[in-house]
């Protein structure tokens, strides 16, 4: 079976490795011995690609050693042994040592593959300077002259290369050494260009204070640059410390992202793993066309490298799921530094851009309707920041709120506690009259006493809302501040045209739901709300503070109100008839659908992975809460049903409704759904292609 679906090597995963081994110097048997048993660990657990330390075989701090014929012999040696040992392993090995070639020396990077080596790559950029005189030994890569080596009595390709994995087209790799990345431009950056997805450091990287930082600064920018992942190394334990100590710091980073760090100062051996998606990487680089104009200007340098096949064995066969960490809410930090910092920009992102069409049309109120619900909620609390910034009274924002047939005691209350609490403008209009007016003109059953609640029914009274908020936005000098969020507009759960479709500016249509909870949760828990008349005088704290308290409680109120569109009359009890998670699912589950689908263009049978990686154990990782979550898990048959729910609305039913959406602030990297933006599709696509691929996904994952 070679497509078996728990396997991250089936869903364009790559499993990586940076290897940092105990050393001797000037002990190249030894440090083969020591390398060979990482090795082997690392491809134990289904590592394809396994990176060691620059001049790792004799180690780096030989200095003049280098140049003894018996070093350079026994590194030699040293090599044939680990090139002997690869013969068992699925992994390619990259190791460091001193090459010859035509009577010159080369830090090289040596790529070892199924018994045989593959190519050579030597370092480019030699330090000269502080601690490093590695000129005094080493020839840089330009004064080479040659394209291949004679090796183990082999001549292997030499120079600028790409290792391609045999069966992985998209398991580029290139190799450059320590110095390579601290230049203005490294070489990874043309290599990148030439198409390698995983770039790998193979440094010695002596540690000083604050270089472990500016390690991560490094590897981390270069990575994103490069839309790549990328592999650093240092050397570790048992290099010489007659002037230099050694921290043996290894770290994996892709696009940006730091994906594994090894612990530093460590007294033995180790391994740092992390799951690359190499399919994130040739997407970002689709994606930014600019990529595609790089390699076209540099053209000459690109030009330089050759590739060259790599026989590795990916272990397709096996059950090996990620090791990777997957966020359940990808819109949402798990940590809470991570999560205030994003709630706090994103606010602030929906409070400037509103403020500045508020300047911009030079009007000075607005009009929300206000439901007791969570997206009005979210959208009244930043008309009520964007007044205090502007200088205008809260009384400028005309909030209404509008009951109809099936509107909630609950629902209702909160919202006369809400408007009450931001201190703005609060009006309440019955829409029952007018809309039973509408349902007699319609000859709707309803208006005879019949019990019929269609969808005639529901959207007379959305419409009847949006229709009163134009009017009184026209009558009163003001523009509609719409409140649907992203989720609603992906899934296509809104009415269209007058309804809560339609605004003049609609400050959450580009915040996903599960963020917009944890934004409500962030202004009650952080008193972002305040008071419009500022701080208030020591003798007036205790008021404040009560009034806070209240401020607070009534928003934790509506965020454990249970979603519901409240269209439907509901039971006797209270209980709400239209629950909206019932009709399109989780929206902790569509949230995550529509991140991986819109962001990245996943096909359905990946996300259903990466889903099961993320929802099928609660107790594993990180959750966005400080206990205020319910911790659910979902089985794959949740998954794969829910899954179904969202390809068909968002791919099938619901274009039409984006392809005229009202302005609104993009607010992160997730994607919006403005035709003006990151989302332009015909109205009339069929869904056929991706509920195709998703029938693929087995019911059992482990079968």
């Amino acid at each position: 079976m070679t497509n078996r679906f728990l396997n991250l090597y089936n869903h364009d995963f790559a499993r990586v490795a940076v290897g940092v081994p105990r050393c001797r110097v000037a002990d190249p048997a030894y440090n083969a011995q020591q390398t060979i048993a990482l090795a082997r660990e690392a491809d134990a657990e289904g590592a394809v690609l396994v990176a060691f330390p620059e001049l790792g075989i004799p180690a780096y701090s030989c200095e003049d050693l280098f140049q003894q014929r018996a070093l350079l012999d026994a590194c030699n040696a040293a090599l044939a042994d680990i090139v002997a040992a690869s013969r068992e392993l699925g992994a390619a090995l990259i190791v460091g040592m001193p090459v010859r070639v035509q009577q010159r020396l080369f830090n090289c990077a040596v790529v070892v593959a199924r018994g045989r080596v593959h190519g050579v790559v030597p370092k480019t950029y030699l330090p000269n300077y502080s601690e490093f005189y590695e000129a005094r030994q080493f020839n840089a890569a330009d004064d080479a002259g040659v394209d291949t080596v004679t090796l183990l009595g082999n001549e292997v390709p030499f120079g600028n290369l790409i290792f391609e994995a045999a069966d992985q087209p998209l398991l580029r790799f290139h190799c450059e050494i320590c110095e390579d990345v601290w230049v203005p431009v490294p070489p990874s950056s043309f290599a990148a260009l030439a198409g390698a997805t995983v770039l790998v450091n193979l440094s010695a990287s002596n540690v000083v204070v604050g270089k472990s930082a500016y390690r991560h600064q490094l590897v981390g920018q270069q990575s994103a640059r490069c839309l790549a992942a990328y592999l650093y190394t240092s050397a570790g334990q048992g290099e010489s410390t007659t002037d230099l100590a050694w921290d043996g710091q290894a770290l994996i980073y892709e696009n940006g992202d730091m994906l594994a760090e090894s612990a530093r100062f460590a007294s033995d051996s180790h391994l740092i793993y992390a799951d690359v998606d190499l399919e994130r990487l040739a997407r970002e680089r689709m994606h930014q066309t600019t990529f595609g104009v790089s390699v076209r200007r540099h053209a000459e340098e690109v030009a330089r490298f050759r590739t060259i096949k790599v026989d590795v064995t990916m272990p397709r066969d096996a059950e090996l799921p990620l090791a990777r960490n997957i966020g359940r809410f990808p819109y949402v930090p798990a940590d809470p530094r991570l999560r205030d910092e994003r709630c706090h920009e994103v606010y602030n992102i929906q409070v400037q851009a509103l403020m500045q069409r508020l300047a911009s049309s030079k009007i000075q109120k607005v009009v929300i309707g206000v439901s007791g619900g969570l997206d009005s909620t979210h959208a009244l609390l930043v008309c009520a920041k964007v007044m205090d910034r502007l200088g205008l009274p809260r009384t400028n924002i005309l909030a209404y709120t509008m009951p109809g047939f099936a509107t909630s005691e609950r629902t209702l209350r909160q919202a006369r506690e809400l408007m009450e609490a931001v201190g703005c403008t609060a009006r309440e209009i019955d829409i029952r009259p007018s809309c039973m007016q509408m349902l007699k003109d319609l000859d709707h059953p309803f208006a005879k006493g019949q019990e019929v609640y269609d969808v005639t029914f529901e959207n007379v009274q959305a419409g009847e809302r949006t229709n009163h908020l134009f009017r009184l936005a026209n009558h009163l000098g003001a523009i509609v501040i719409g409140t649907g969020d992203l989720s609603e507009l992906a899934l296509g759960w809104c009415t269209y045209g007058v309804g809560d479709h339609m605004s003049h500016y609609n400050v959450n249509a580009s915040v996903p739901k599960t963020l917009i909870m944890h934004l409500v949760r962030w202004v009650a828990e952080t008193g972002q709300l305040g008071n419009s008349a500022g701080q208030t005088a020591p003798a007036k704290a205790a008021k404040e503070g009560k009034e806070a308290t209240g401020r607070r409680n009534v928003l934790i109120d509506i965020l454990e109100t249970e979603i519901s569109p409240e269209l439907v009359p509901g039971k006797a009890n209270g209980a709400p008839e239209q629950r909206t998670e019932h009709f399109i699912g989780p929206y902790e589950l569509q949230d995550f659908n529509l991140y991986y689908t819109l962001r990245f263009g996943y096909a359905p049978r990946k996300v259903a992975f990466l889903s099961w990686s993320a929802w099928h154990d609660a107790s594993a990782g990180r959750w966005p809460d400080e206990g205020h979550l319910a911790h659910h898990a979902y089985d794959m048959v949740a998954i794969k049903r829910n899954l179904r729910i969202f390809l068909d609305r968002f791919f099938r039913t619901s274009q039409f409704k984006r392809s005229c959406v009202p302005n609104a602030p993009k607010v992160g990297t997730g994607g919006s759904l403005s035709p003006r933006g990151d989302w332009r599709a015909p109205s009339d696509s069929e869904s056929v292609v991706w509920l195709a691929d998703l029938e693929t996904v087995p019911d059992d994952p482990h079968a």
